[in-house]
C-alpha cells in the first residue's frame, strides 16, 4: 500500500487543534454567541468522524489527512469569532483549503470505484474535470445552506449560524472553491492515492463479507 507522510507529529497536532476548537466553543458559550457555539460544536463533532470510521468500519485515514481536516474545521470555527468579518482574505483562505479537501476526497472516491469495479472507468482527463465539477457542486450546496440558515435565523429573529453576505460573496467563494479544486486536480492527486487504496480495501472487504453471508 502507498503511504503518504506530510507531518511527523500530525496526530498530536490534530489533538491540539481539537483542544483549540473546544477553546473556541467555550468562548462562544462565555459570550453567548450562538453562531460560534453551533459552528464550533459541529466542527468538533466532525473531527471525531475519522475515529468513528476506523472503529466502526475499519477505514483508517492517513494522519496527515486527519490533521488537514481538523485544521480546516479549526480555522472555520476561529473565523466565527470575527476573522471572517475583520480579515479580508480569511474567508478566501478557508474556502480554498476546504475545497482542496473536498476535491481530494472526491478524487479518491472515484479512483477507488474505478479500481474496484470493472463496470466503472474514468479516463484520466475526465478525472480532472470531475474533481472541479464535484467541488463546485459541493460549494454550491454550502452556499445554499448558508442562505437558508440566514433566512431561517431572520425569520426567528436570531443571529445567523452561518454567515452569508449575498450573491456577490457567494460567487467569490465559488471562485476560490475552483482554485482549491484546480490545485488538487493539477498538482495534488498523488497525495490522495493512499486514501483511494484504503477505500478500495474497504470495498473489497465489504464485497467479500457479502459473499460469505
Amino acid at each position: 500500500m502507498r503511504r503518504t507522510a506530510l507531518l511527523p507529529n500530525s496526530r498530536q497536532a490534530s489533538r491540539g487543534l481539537q483542544v483549540a476548537i473546544v477553546a473556541v466553543l467555550l468562548v462562544g458559550l462565555a459570550t453567548r454567541n450562538l453562531s460560534v457555539v453551533v459552528n464550533a460544536a459541529l466542527s468538533l463533532a466532525v473531527t471525531v468522524l475519522p475515529a468513528v470510521l476506523a472503529r466502526d468500519h475499519d477505514l483508517h485515514l492517513d494522519s496527515w489527512l486527519v490533521f488537514v481536516l481538523t485544521l480546516a474545521l479549526f480555522l472555520h470555527s476561529l473565523g466565527m469569532l470575527g476573522l471572517y468579518d475583520g480579515v479580508w482574505w480569511y474567508d478566501h483562505a478557508t474556502h480554498t483549503l476546504s475545497a482542496m479537501l473536498v476535491a481530494g476526497v472526491g478524487y479518491a472516491t472515484v479512483r477507488a470505484l474505478d479500481r474496484h469495479s470493472d463496470a466503472v472507468h474514468f479516463p484520466p482527463r475526465f478525472l480532472a474535470v470531475f474533481i472541479v465539477l464535484f467541488t463546485l457542486a459541493a460549494g454550491v450546496l454550502w452556499e445554499v445552506m448558508e442562505f437558508m440558515a440566514r433566512e431561517v435565523a431572520e425569520a426567528l429573529a436570531l443571529d445567523p449560524v452561518l454567515v452569508q453576505y449575498g450573491l456577490g460573496d457567494s460567487l467569490v467563494d465559488l471562485v476560490f472553491d475552483t482554485v482549491g479544486a484546480l490545485v488538487v486536480a493539477l498538482f495534488g492527486t498523488h497525495r490522495f492515492e493512499s486514501l483511494a487504496d484504503r477505500v478500495v480495501e474497504w470495498l473489497e472487504r465489504r464485497r467479500g463479507g457479502h459473499r460469505d453471508g
